[in-house]
Order: structure tokens, then C-alpha cells, then sequence
């Protein structure tokens, strides 16, 4: 049993771990001259890359602060649901569940499939300045659509998991 739990431990650090880089790292969108997230645009330029800030003159500004609160809200949630299992595991009695440690990572796992499914809709015009075209997304979207499987599964397992010797 301490396996599964050293297991299941490993595999929630992951998703934290997944979640945070999704969260900072600047590769939502890429391409030869550029690279986009959720926090800013930066264009290479011969010597360097300039940065600047999603701005609040977009028109959809309120749509990249949804994602960007979501994503927040998913990885504080994620490191929130570690905590109440590990303290579960030792106040639960043997055969209970993990329930509100599941429930708390279905609530993440669902902040980040909204802030992936809006920033999949919506990308073209969060970065109007850009030529989107000539791009692709980047490992940072990726990992957060990875970061969405492994919530999912983790708070699966946390339903079906059950406190043994």
C-alpha cells in the first residue's frame, strides 16, 4: 500500500509541477519571430527579444484575465488538494475516502480545461499584433491540456483510493 500512496504522491507532485510551468513559462504560441502566453507577447529580434505585456486596451483583455485566473486558480487548487491528502491520510479512519481531496482536484482539473478550451478558442485574438499564422502552439499549452489529464485521473483515483494497512 505505501507503494500506491508513494505512487499516487509522485504522480500529484507532477501535476503541480505541470500546472506551474503551463502557468509561468512563456510558449502558449509559437513561431520564427515570436513567442506568446498568457502573461505577454515577446518578439525576436536580431540582438534580443522584446517583451511586452498583454495590455488592457485589447478588446478581449477580459478573456486572457479568465485564463489567466484560471490557470492560477488550477495550480493553487492543485497544491491545495496535496495538502488536505496528505493530512487526510492520517486523520481519516481506515476505509474512508478521499472525497473532498477529489473534489478539489476535479475543480482543478476543470480550471484548467476552461483556461485551455478559451485560450484554444480565443488565441488569435488575444495577440492581435502578431501573425498568428505562422505559428503553432507551444509546450507550455501542451503541458497545460496534460496538466487538465493528470487532475482528471488523479481525482479518479482519489475516489477510488481507500485508506489501508
Amino acid at each position: 500500500m505505501l507503494v500506491v500512496l508513494a505512487f499516487i504522491i509522485l504522480f500529484h507532485i507532477t501535476s503541480i509541477a505541470l500546472l506551474f510551468i503551463a502557468t509561468i513559462d512563456n510558449a502558449w504560441w509559437v513561431g520564427n519571430d515570436f513567442y506568446v502566453d498568457i502573461w505577454k507577447n515577446c518578439l525576436n529580434t536580431t540582438a534580443s527579444a522584446v517583451c511586452t505585456e498583454v495590455g488592457s486596451d485589447s478588446p478581449y483583455f477580459q478573456a486572457i484575465q479568465t485564463v489567466q485566473a484560471t490557470m492560477i486558480l488550477a495550480t493553487i487548487l492543485c497544491c491545495v488538494g496535496l495538502l488536505s491528502f496528505v493530512l487526510q491520510l492520517f486523520r481519516l479512519k481506515q476505509g474512508e475516502r478521499f472525497v473532498f481531496t477529489a473534489i478539489i482536484q476535479m475543480l482543478s482539473c476543470l480550471c484548467v480545461m476552461i483556461a485551455a478550451a478559451i485560450y484554444t478558442a480565443m488565441h488569435d485574438k488575444f495577440h492581435p499584433n502578431l501573425k498568428l499564422a505562422d505559428g503553432t502552439f507551444g509546450y507550455s499549452f501542451i503541458l497545460a491540456w496534460i496538466a487538465f489529464a493528470f487532475t482528471l485521473i488523479n481525482s479518479i483515483m482519489y475516489l477510488i483510493l481507500r485508506k489501508r494497512k
